[in-house]
C-alpha cells in the first residue's frame, strides 16, 4: 500500500520583519510607491501640455499625479471587469 502525500495548499510568500509576517507583494507596493513620490517630487519644472485644442501650462508633478491616478483607476476598473468573468 503506498502512501500518497499530502498536498498543502501554498499561502502567500511572506517575510518577517520586526517580528511580523510580511507579504512580499506589500513590501513591493511600499518600496514602488516611495520610488513614485520620489521621481514626481524630483520633477518639479513646469510643462506646456496641449489638450486638443488649449495649450495649458502646469508643473510636472501636477501632469504626473494626474496621469498615476488616471492609472491607477483604469487599472482597478479593468481588474474588477475581469474579476467577474471568472
Amino acid at each position: 500500500m503506498s502512501q500518497k502525500a499530502a498536498k498543502k495548499a501554498h499561502g502567500p510568500s511572506t517575510v518577517t520583519v520586526k517580528g511580523r509576517d510580511m507579504r512580499l507583494r506589500t513590501i513591493g507596493f511600499v518600496v514602488l510607491a516611495g520610488l513614485v513620490v520620489w521621481f514626481i517630487a524630483a520633477n518639479t519644472g513646469s510643462v506646456t501640455v496641449r489638450m486638443w485644442i488649449p495649450r495649458v501650462t502646469l508643473p510636472l508633478w501636477t501632469v504626473l499625479t494626474v496621469t498615476l491616478v488616471v492609472g491607477v483607476v483604469l487599472g482597478l476598473i479593468i481588474a474588477r471587469r475581469r474579476a467577474r468573468r471568472s
